[in-house]
């Protein structure tokens, strides 16, 4: 039945974007056969495969095509009719309910953006088709398309006919991802037809990081090799051979088996951005190469500042402690992170997400932050705070002023400061020199973290680097990573500088000379 699908959107779909943007759509030889296999059923008209996964580089279009199976799936030729001849017949569903989900609205949006340049007038005159930011009615509301974030409560019970899982290497534990897809998976397993289906789309996932791409990849795994039984599974991967990242042909060579059909990923742009210092090899092989390759690209041990926590431990008031600042606006998150200074423990102060405010903006409450930094310096003896002043300069000028020579400027754009400080941080963690309050937020951060590579070496030679997102559009935050590091410095500054009074460590027998 996909041929039949992919004259259907020929007929109806548009391209969305790109030079070619207005023209009949067109899915690639690649596609096609994949949706030759999505479609393909058994003697009974039942689908063969009930869950899907298609992998791709970075760049490939997966959410035109994602978007394209979505619109395939609400008003299009999606489910068994009758055979013709020995040829199965397709037909619309009577009442499509298509969900596009991911664990942020930002990424949603990839895929919801495509649908008012992608659907023809002729498919929206046609299917009567009610163009919305977050649901798409057809036929005066008997079908839609919605988007669906990292809600697990609110998905249960719903009746999706088709569910389109979006960049599964992000749905972790900490973001809700996998009682997401758990939920997606009870509520199509319940339909009445047996039909509802599941798709997911992804990057290569990076291992240990516990994803449900990763999830996705083990299970496959098992079945190709025997060691479970298929249970309708489709995973599609094209994946470059084993490459050397220092040889310029190889590079391409690779990027160009990577992108298969996709002829509009240049190779020589790609290039670039492997060579680009601030992209590590491994983050080069999975979103460029589409690789699964070891989490070498991780700048702390995960698993092991996991062990180090020390719930439900918060320092006593006055006690002597340090803080740690990293804030947004609207588009990352913010976070203060406290340490205290004599036992190094840190926890989470505060912690904002971007909501709507009475203006219509999706924006930081900055008024909430003032009143958490002016509430942890009355409750607690603050040594020093050091604070990101991106975007909150005013703040960081007005901290500075109530709370005269306690309040430091440290922007994370100073590179080679920002380096020691995270190796610091790193170090710190390997021999186990914190502990932490357990925060969700606060472990998924130090997991998020990326490292920025520079150019500059340490004295022993080794290559520095500083923390960053996975990239600048990732839904995964890191504003409580950074933080953790500047308060950590902090701590470091004010043992090694000293401050009034006794030195914290005289309680324990020590005397700081």
């Amino acid at each position: 039945m996909g041929y039949q699908a992919i004259a259907w959107a020929t007929q109806y779909l548009l391209q969305p974007d790109g030079p070619n943007a207005g023209e009949a759509w067109q899915f690639t030889r690649e596609q096609k056969l994949f949706l030759a296999h999505w479609y393909a059923v058994d003697i009974h008209g039942r689908f063969r495969n009930r869950y899907g996964m298609f992998r791709r580089m970075k760049g490939h279009g997966k959410d035109p095509l994602g978007a394209a199976l979505c619109c395939i799936e609400a008003v299009g030729p999606c489910r068994f009719s009758h055979w013709d001849n020995g040829v199965p017949v397709a037909e619309p569903h009577y009442a499509a309910w298509v969900q596009t989900a991911a664990v942020s609205r930002e990424q949603t949006r990839n895929t919801m953006t495509l649908f008012p340049g992608m659907l023809s007038k002729k498919a929206i005159n046609e299917y009567e088709i009610d163009l919305g930011k977050e649901i798409i009615y057809a036929f005066k509301g008997r079908k839609r398309i919605e988007a669906v974030t990292s809600s697990p409560r609110a998905l249960e019970g719903g009746r999706s006919t088709f569910v389109l899982k979006n960049e599964t290497h992000h749905w972790l534990a900490p973001n809700e991802g996998h009682e997401m897809a758990k939920v997606i998976a009870r509520n199509t397993a319940k339909s009445r037809d047996g039909s509802s289906r599941v798709l997911a789309i992804s990057n290569a996932h990076a291992p240990g990081e516990n994803s449900d791409a990763e999830h996705d990849y083990d299970a496959w795994r098992k079945i190709d090799q025997g060691l479970s039984e298929s249970t309708g599974m489709l995973y599609d991967s094209l994946e470059a051979p084993e490459t050397d990242l220092e040889d310029d042909a190889a590079v391409k060579a690779a990027v160009e088996i990577a992108r298969g059909d996709s002829l509009w990923v240049d190779s020589t742009r790609l290039l670039a951005e492997i060579r680009d210092p601030r992209t590590s090899p491994a983050m080069a092989r999975r979103f460029y190469l589409n690789q699964i390759t070891a989490v070498e690209d991780k700048p702390f041990d995960a698993e092991r500042f996991d062990s180090l926590q020390r719930k439900g431990y918060i320092p006593a008031p006055k006690s002597l402690i340090v803080l740690g600042f990293d804030g947004s606006v609207s588009r990352d998150h913010t976070a203060l992170i406290g340490t205290e200074v004599e036992t190094g423990h840190q926890w989470v102060v505060g912690y904002w997400e971007p909501v709507h405010q009475l203006s219509g903006d999706v924006a930081i409450s900055m008024s909430e932050v003032d009143q958490t930094v002016e509430y942890a310096f009355k409750t607690w003896n603050v040594a020093k705070m050091y604070a990101d002043p991106s975007k909150w300069s005013l703040y960081l000028s007005q901290w500075a002023g109530r709370y005269p020579d306690k309040v430091v400027a440290w922007s994370p754009t100073l590179y080679r400061k920002m380096a020691f400080a995270v190796a610091r941080y790193r170090a710190v963690i390997n021999a186990q020199g914190i502990t932490h309050d357990g925060d969700p937020r606060f472990k998924a951060s130090i997991s998020n973290a990326y490292k920025q590579m520079f150019s500059f070496r340490d004295d022993d030679n080794e290559p520095m680097y500083s923390i960053q997102k996975e990239r600048p559009d990732s839904p995964l935050k890191i504003d409580a990573a950074v933080a953790a590091v500047l308060s950590n410095q902090a701590r470091e500054d004010v043992i090694a500088g000293g401050i009034d009074g006794p030195s914290v460590y005289e309680g324990r027998g020590m005397l700081s000379v």
